[in-house]
């Protein structure tokens, strides 16, 4: 069906998902306009009323008037007939739309005069590439709340190694290389950590970086990590484009572990996007791609991708559908030999547990699965379990005049 909005309308939504903001995102960029303002510091209400004035004007329901009207031509850098004209706006994406836009704004990798600089040699490289996978590593253990500042201090470090040194051309492409590889730690961290700004810049430097060096595989992977938080927090028609754009630059030479952690991120997309269908294929393909994973050269930090990381995001993916009974058996054999150290991951895949056997009409079980997530979550530095605690309680609140729940819903860890 064609879309029946108001053309400013739509054009409101596509400027705001080119920009790779959420609507919060696009508050918090009109309040900071409104400060820079004098005129306009005074007018704005409460983070939650500009909220529901965006949804409206994106619906078409209210045409935008002043101070918001000024406030959308400040944070879009866009003139008031551009943006309110009835010029008809432009629908549809294809994923080298996606990755065009994304782009666009991106701070290129500048290079700076050397003047002697210092001169870097493959050695150096290899010490960049041992720093970025104990990141890796470390975040397998830590959340992103306590990892956010060292890593992206190694990767700004990274980033004015590559602006102020001198090498060849060979350690040139390695380094950006290694600056893809830091951007897309440092972007994961900051988004387990709420940073979801700082992420997305991460990600779009390190999608440039790894272009540069002709990394397909690298740039791929950057894009598909942004697809996984867009789907988590942002436009889920943004994170199925982006997911997709994704799988095309991976190609189908890509490693094989590669593949499948592509497709793992588009069945996530389709199922956050409540794609049941769509989201079977996926993750049949990404099934069927890892199928194909033997001895070959791959990069690093596909280390983590497995059978076991496939069934998880199946599991998630049933959750989300709300197919229950395809989702508890699979999570309860992941759980019951998963890691104990990696606390974090145990405290997430509980939560979607938790849900699930709520979905079932098994509460007792559920609040079971609750405890002893908010356990595991006590003092982890986690944007993403904070969140996850709060849609288990939202599961569970159905069934408050059960005993066991009525006393995981008490527990204060639920406000904190």
């Amino acid at each position: 069906m064609p879309d029946e909005r108001p053309a400013w309308a739509i054009r409101l939504r596509n400027e705001r998902r080119r920009r790779l903001w959420s609507q919060d995102d696009l508050a918090q960029e009109m309040e900071k306009a409104a400060k820079r303002n004098s005129r306009l510091s005074s007018s704005l209400p409460k983070r939650s009323s500009i909220l529901r004035r965006i949804r409206d004007y994106e619906a078409g329901t209210h045409q935008p008037h002043d101070p918001y009207r000024i406030l959308y031509c400040l944070v879009f850098d866009m003139d008031e007939a551009e943006l309110f004209g009835n010029t008809p706006a432009q629908q549809g994406r294809t994923p080298a739309d996606v990755l065009r836009e994304l782009m666009r704004e991106t701070d290129p990798l500048r290079r700076f005069p050397s003047h002697g600089g210092r001169q870097l040699g493959i050695g150096n490289i290899s010490d960049l590439a041992a720093r970025v996978h104990a990141l890796r590593l470390a975040d397998d253990v830590l959340a992103g709340g306590d990892l956010v500042q060292p890593a992206f201090r190694e990767f700004n470090a990274a980033v004015r190694l590559y602006r102020t040194s001198t090498f060849t051309e060979d350690v040139g492409r390695s380094l950006l290389g290694a600056i893809g590889e830091f951007g897309q730690i440092a972007g994961w961290v900051a988004s387990d950590a709420g940073m979801h700004k700082q992420a997305t810049d991460a990600y779009r430097l390190g999608i440039s970086a790894a272009r540069e060096a002709g990394d397909k595989t690298l740039e791929s992977n950057l894009i598909g990590s942004l697809a996984y938080q867009v789907s988590n927090i942002g436009d889920l028609e943004e994170a199925v484009a982006l997911a997709y754009a994704a799988l095309e630059v991976a190609g189908p030479h890509a490693p094989p572990r590669a593949r499948a952690l592509s497709w793992d991120r588009v069945a996530w997309a389709h199922a956050r996007s409540g794609d049941a269908q769509m989201t079977v294929r996926a993750l049949g393909e990404a099934e069927t791609a890892l199928a194909e994973h033997s001895d070959e050269d791959e990069p690093g930090y596909l280390y983590w991708v497995n059978a076991g990381e496939l069934q998880v995001m199946e599991a998630r993916a049933y959750t989300e559908l709300r197919r229950p009974l395809r989702a508890v058996p699979i999570l309860t054999d992941v759980l019951a030999r998963y890691d104990a150290t990696h606390t974090r991951e145990l405290a997430l895949y509980l939560s979607w547990l938790a849900v699930a056997l709520a979905d079932a009409n098994e509460p007792e079980e559920a609040a079971d699965a609750a405890v002893h997530m908010l356990d595991l979550s006590t003092d982890v530095a986690s944007d993403r379990t904070a969140k996850r605690a709060q849609v288990v309680r939202a599961r569970l609140e159905p069934y408050s005049d059960v005993s066991a729940v009525r006393k995981v819903l008490a527990n204060q860890q639920w406000c904190a």
